[in-house]
């Protein structure tokens, strides 16, 4: 998502009731140093491409620590790890690099023989590796993606244009800490630059977890880091600029109290905690909502908090309990990053 839009500071509650975004405040304990390690073969987890396209969940505007490191390669960090991603049109294709704190505490494990966490998925594939359950559950695999967009295009002709071009958009499960911080990066920002921003942040107050043809990889800093008086300062020279103060400010009062804006809560709602309904606001989704939906609202300089809730509940009514998710459709089919690059697109010109 993009630049928040005139959204107060002073709230720790999403539109979604009863969502507290910080009502758990976890300490997060920080990672040993890193190490050049090796990278595994490929593995396979089954998934069509109609029910996730990396391209568009990765890189639109969810999260901001993904990379194109190849035809058709992704590489990010996620659980303690950094991934190598892939894709043909059956399945994910996968290589995970952990630390070497990882790698002793998984031989311990085997030593003292530990079951792994034991599941079966739709395919009755039984126990999975923890780094394919971790995969299952960061691209919510257990949505059955293909029967939402039948029902969402059923019922709005917009979405069903959108997503003849943009199948397989999934809602990321995304460590709230990550995406709190990243979502204020994101402030008048667009994509390219915010995930500048959050690499700068993990290296410059996250640890290591593993060097990768020469590129060395941060895990996502605890909150405790941010809270430090120098904070500000070190991120303004690292040109942050006014997003230095409210980064080192919402450290400050999350360790207190909680405490974020609207769009920030409901993106962290959505994207962390569950709450797909959860409809974050900002500069594209008012634009979509104004142009296609809500001719009254066209023509506004700032969203109001009634012209926030009243898009919010509008998408809400329009596409049930998983509106969140067709909204992140919309929002992808809006970026212009796409409009000229799609899967649809490049199949019809081959």
């Amino acid at each position: 998502m993009s630049a928040l839009l005139a959204i107060p500071m002073n709230t720790t509650m999403c539109c979604v009731k009863g969502c507290n975004v910080f009502e758990n405040k976890t300490q997060i304990t920080a990672h040993s140093t890193a190490a050049v390690l090796p990278i595994k073969m490929w593995n396979k987890l089954q998934c069509p491409r109609t029910e996730l396209e990396l391209l568009f969940t990765l890189c639109g505007g969810q999260c901001f620590r993904w990379r194109k490191s190849g035809n058709n390669e992704w590489t990010g960090v996620f659980g303690k790890r950094v991934w190598i991603l892939s894709q043909d049109e059956s399945n994910i294709l996968y290589k995970v690099v952990t630390s070497s704190q990882q790698q002793t505490k998984g031989r311990k494990r085997k030593l003292e023989k530990e079951p792994l966490a034991k599941t079966t998925n739709k395919h009755g594939d039984d126990d999975l590796s923890v780094e394919r359950e971790i995969l299952r559950e960061y691209f919510r695999l257990d949505v059955a993606l293909e029967q939402h967009y039948a029902q969402w295009s059923s019922q709005d002709p917009h979405f069903k244009s959108a997503a003849v071009k943009f199948k397989g958009v999934r809602i990321l499960a995304q460590d709230p800490v990550e995406n709190v911080f990243s979502f204020i990066c994101s402030s008048n920002n667009n994509i390219a630059r915010i995930s500048s921003m959050v690499e700068k942040l993990c290296s410059l107050y996250g640890q290591q977890i593993a060097e990768v043809d020469g590129t060395m990889y941060y895990d996502f800093p605890p909150v405790e880091a941010l809270t430090g008086t120098s904070v500000e300062k070190k991120l303004r020279e690292a040109g942050f600029g006014y997003r230095a103060k409210y980064i080192h400010q919402s450290a400050c009062r999350i360790m207190e109290m909680g405490g974020v804006g609207a769009k920030v809560a409901d993106c962290i709602c959505l994207m962390s905690l569950g709450h797909l309904e959860s409809i974050p606001v900002d500069t594209h989704i008012y634009q979509v909502a104004a142009h296609n939906y809500l001719p009254h609202l066209r023509g506004r300089k700032t969203v109001t908090d009634k012209m926030y809730t009243e898009i919010g509940d509008h998408f809400r009514t329009l596409y049930g309990p998983l509106a969140g998710w067709a909204h992140t459709i919309l929002f992808c089919a809006d970026l212009k990053m796409f409009q000229e690059d799609t899967p649809a697109k490049k199949k019809k010109k081959a």
